[in-house]
């Protein structure tokens, strides 16, 4: 029994359970006079075609009144017996549900119809390439044994011909001897007669020694040799055996299907090819290499039963280049089309002299650590309670693109940080923990900003101005680099909100402290230009001079007590700079400036000597009242 007869078979064992399961069902009602009728409440039959699509077709049976009355019989008197229409309504259903499984039935018939006929397809290609690589062999050998016949007619009449020649010049001087000796013999001059004789005689003796080979020496007769078609046979009977695999298909590398040292390799096949086992080739893509080099990567392969893999034992974040071939007792098929998998990253590190923070923010940077690119990274926060413990609580920023984050959070709190980076493999192992507090403002000196005299401390707070006068050729400036006054900024965060910082200088420092601009003049001096704002001390012979410069302009004010310990609050929504005597919680000035953009803060030393920063404290509550 073939596919068909089961399927048509089936569809009628569906057909006549719907019949029996009620599709006419007899009522009987009462009428007026007491006389029982039969009404008979029907149902459509329906029908299997051949093409697999349903036809409904009406029972033979007269369908019921439209009125519902027949015979004088009222609507009241149709279908009395609720418990009766209720089962009607079940049967219906029941052959909606049977309808719906006959279509489900009749797609599954079109997929395996579709499928029959891709593979008859492909096994009509498979026999049409059988039958003209049969063809292609016999013509081959047809040429080859032509070939050699031709060659063998060519060196057979070589042969002949020299023996013919041979022949003809035996002839010509067995010709010539005879002419000679008939000569000698007329010759009526005695005297002339013994003097030449002697020297033919010699002559013929020499030719009568010399055999002439009259036999021979090539045989008529071709030889036909045996003409060898066992391959021709193997092909033959290849026809009705398993055919090798077609090619298989690797599917593109999936979301998080590897590790930072293995990879999940799918692949695919079609349905009616018979396959023993597969075997997966794999290699690294070395980016370095030329693309004609003969140091190709080390290739590797891996044999399994299954249509998916993992590879172990490999590099993070770095590219492998995969194939497959399938093998089945006929040969081994062609193989896949390369594709290209990648390992997980390494985890990123944080660059924590970098990092900067104030009461409402992070700013978090970092270096990728891997070779190849990743497509973004994810950062990991969690708040640490106030006895040091973690808490359970983790949140993830994800997608963040560049190798830097800012993050929102919460004033006086304290936060652990990592970051994953991320590829299509999935994301690596978090990187080194890293602890940011918010209670106050935190930065570190910009060491590429310094001018080259200036010396910062290993821990980036504190900036050193020695006696010694660097040469000119020590002196290699930047665009970065300040050039004229002996400065350095600070790497604040750029937020738009609250920031506080403390300086503490020498009484015999001269110095500048403020903000300014990125792209403030290199060359000038800080609060000269309009891009800079400060509080500089000078030291006179009387006294100490401080003054509030901005754009070159100061009030004309005096501090009678020398502050060692200077206080800096920034408030951008208020937009004020303000400078307080930290000891004496004494308020110094303030400038009212719309800062456009970000600002950073600027230390500078106009004298040798020192001055340290210290941040990361919370601002005093007389700041920004």
């Amino acid at each position: 029994m073939d596919l068909y007869e089961i399927r048509v078979e089936r569809l009628g064992t569906i057909a006549e359970e719907a019949e029996h399961q009620g599709l006419s069902r007899e009522s009987t009602t009462m009428d007026r006079g007491g006389r029982t009728t039969r009404d008979v409440s029907t149902f459509q039959r329906f029908s299997v075609d051949t093409n697999e699509s349903l036809h409904f077709e009406p029972c033979e049976d007269n369908p019921p009144s439209p009125t519902g009355a027949e015979d004088g019989n009222d609507e009241d008197d149709v279908f009395k017996d609720e418990g009766a229409e209720s089962e009607i309504v079940t049967i219906r259903n029941r052959l909606q549900g049977k309808v719906a499984e006959m279509e489900s039935f009749a797609g599954h018939l079109e997929e395996i119809f579709l499928t029959v006929e891709e593979n008859f397809g492909r096994q009509e290609q498979h026999l049409e390439q059988h039958y003209n690589d049969v063809l292609q062999t016999l013509s081959q050998r047809c040429d080859e044994r032509a070939a050699g016949l031709e060659e063998e007619k060519k060196g057979k009449l070589e042969a002949l011909y020299r023996q013919l020649l041979a022949c003809g010049h035996a002839m010509d001087a067995s010709k010539e001897l005879i002419e000679k000796a008939q000569e000698i013999y007329r010759c009526n001059d005695k005297r002339l007669f013994l003097k030449t004789v002697m020297p033919t005689i010699e002559r013929i003796e020499e030719f009568a020694k010399e055999e002439t080979d009259l036999a021979l020496k090539t045989h008529l007769e071709f030889n036909i040799p045996q003409a060898d078609l066992s391959d021709v046979k193997t092909m033959m009977d290849s026809i009705n055996v398993v055919p090798a695999p077609s090619a298989p298909v690797i599917n593109p590398q999936m979301a998080n299907s590897a590790t930072q040292t293995s990879l999940r390799v799918c692949w695919s096949l079609f349905s009616d090819d018979t396959v023993e086992y597969y075997e997966l080739y794999y290699r690294p893509v070395l980016e370095d290499t030329p693309a004609d080099s003969t140091c190709a990567a080390h290739e590797s392969k891996v044999k399994v039963k299954e249509t998916h893999c993992t590879v172990t034992n490999l590099l993070p974040n770095a590219q492998y280049e995969l194939w497959v071939t399938a093998t089945n007792t006929t040969g081994i098929s062609p193989a896949s089309e390369k594709a290209l998998y990648m390992t997980v990253p390494s985890p990123p590190v944080i660059k924590q002299r970098e990092c900067t923070s104030c009461p409402e923010a992070t700013l978090i940077r970092w270096e990728s650590g891997n070779t190849n690119p990743v497509d973004s990274y994810i950062v990991e926060l969690s708040e640490m309670g106030t006895d040091g413990t973690q808490s359970g609580v983790t949140e993830s920023i994800v997608a963040v693109p560049t190798c830097q984050c800012l993050i929102q959070l919460q004033p006086g709190r304290r936060y652990l940080i990592s970051v994953r980076a991320v590829n299509i493999g999935g994301p690596s192992d978090r990187s080194d923990v890293v602890t940011v507090s918010t209670t106050g403002t935190f930065f570190h000196l910009l060491e590429y900003t310094a001018h080259p005299c200036l010396s910062i401390s290993e821990d980036g707070f504190t900036m050193f101005y020695g006696d010694e006068e660097l040469p000119i050729s020590a002196m290699a400036l930047d665009d970065n680099t300040f050039a004229r006054c002996v400065a350095v900024l600070g790497d604040l965060i750029p937020v738009r909100g609250r920031h506080y910082w403390e300086v503490e200088v020498d009484d015999g420092t001269e110095f500048r402290i403020g903000v300014a601009y990125e792209d403030t003049e290199r060359n000038s001096y800080l609060g000269a230009n309009n891009t800079s704002w400060c509080m500089r001390h000078i030291l006179t012979p009387t006294r100490h001079k401080y003054e509030f410069l901005h754009n070159g302009c100061s009030p004309d004010l005096r501090i009678t007590v020398n502050p060692v310990r200077i206080g800096v609050a920034l408030d951008y929504d208020r937009g004020t700079l303000s400078f307080f005597n930290v000891d004496l919680e004494q308020h110094l000035h303030t400038f009212q400036s719309h800062f456009r953009n970000y600002v950073h803060p600027c230390f500078s030393l106009d004298n040798p000597g020192a001055l340290t920063v210290h941040n990361a404290i919370e601002a005093p509550e007389y700041t920004f009242i």
